[in-house]
């Protein structure tokens, strides 16, 4: 069976963990990386001898057009360039994690993914991506209770990346600290351009989307290096689901880990490339897509194997 060809849109956090999850899968070929032109020949190693692009047609035109665009770009800009791939005949993933905004972008996307003939996943991470799933098969199997979804204490990305886009602000990285029963706090550290003023910094973020609903915490560094110290990776998320089976009460049920955010995200976006791959045309989420789809090889020993 022929390999199913990818491309890597963007080289931050995600994409370079989106090539080590391809050279790993064994029926996905990533033909390259598109970056913005400015990005070109920088970061050459976690390109891993991959050729890097300035656009789409510069690519096909090198090494052919491949099958799935997997974009590892901001959140807030992923449903524009899911749209500009589809459009160009290309099945996309991308790793949306602005929750409330999910509904209108599957509206959006599905459109152009028809008229396109080809399948878009959105927020396809492991939240929103492979918690979403787990909180839907915890539903099925409790269908009356309360789902609780506790992450941290770790670095996210998405809130980190819309900390960074604040006027101002030359780095930042944010902490997610859970306080139980679904409710989290946000430390955030600054690393202040040259002049800026910390308080227009810290209304700015408070009004956020991603910050405003949540307690924050603002502290700010001097330094690069200050900031490279509270920068892990590492993250988590304990999901727990009190509930009711039938006329049986008090089930409870629950899920535990703790992980590299990045490396986590890019193997979720990764398989939902191949998910995308076998998908009839059309936007989907994880919950979605049947779990085998997502999965290398044949379904029936899939079956044999799993059931």
């Amino acid at each position: 069976m022929a390999a199913i060809t990818a491309l890597v849109h963007g080289l931050g956090n995600i994409g370079a963990n989106v090539i080590h999850s391809l050279e790993n899968a064994p029926d996905m070929e990533c033909l390259g990386v598109v970056r913005g032109p400015a990005s070109l020949g920088t970061k050459t190693a976690e390109l891993r001898g991959l050729p890097e692009f300035g656009s789409l047609e510069a690519l096909v035109q090198a090494k052919g057009k491949p099958q799935v665009a997997i974009i590892c770009g901001p959140s807030r800009l992923a449903p524009e360039e899911a749209r500009r791939y589809l459009a160009a005949g290309l099945h996309t993933v991308d790793s949306f994690d602005i929750h409330s905004e999910i509904p209108r972008v599957v509206d959006d996307l599905g459109a152009e993914a028809v008229r396109a003939g080809r399948s878009a996943v959105v927020a396809a991470g492991w939240d929103p991506g492979s918690d979403s799933v787990l909180r839907a098969l915890f539903e099925a199997m409790t269908p009356v209770g309360a789902t609780f979804t506790n992450f941290g204490r770790g670095r996210s990305m998405g809130h980190s990346v819309a900390a960074r886009a604040i006027a101002g602000v030359a780095d930042a990285v944010s902490i997610t600290i859970p306080l139980g029963g679904g409710r989290h706090a946000r430390l955030v550290y600054i690393l202040p351009q040259a002049g800026a003023g910390q308080e227009a910094i810290r209304a700015a973020l408070g009004a956020d989307a991603y910050f405003s609903h949540d307690p924050l915490e603002v502290r700010f560094v001097d330094s690069p290096e200050e900031l490279a110290a509270a920068a892990d990776n590492s993250h988590g998320v304990l999901l727990e689901r009190l509930g009711a089976s039938g006329r049986a009460s008090n089930q409870r049920l629950s899920f535990d880990m703790r992980i590299d955010n990045p490396a986590l995200t890019a193997q979720v976006m990764v398989a939902a490339a191949r998910a995308a791959a076998r998908l009839a045309p059309g936007c989907y989420t994880m919950i979605d897509i049947p779990p085998v789809a997502l999965l290398p090889g044949d379904r029936m020993r899939h079956i044999a194997r799993l059931v």
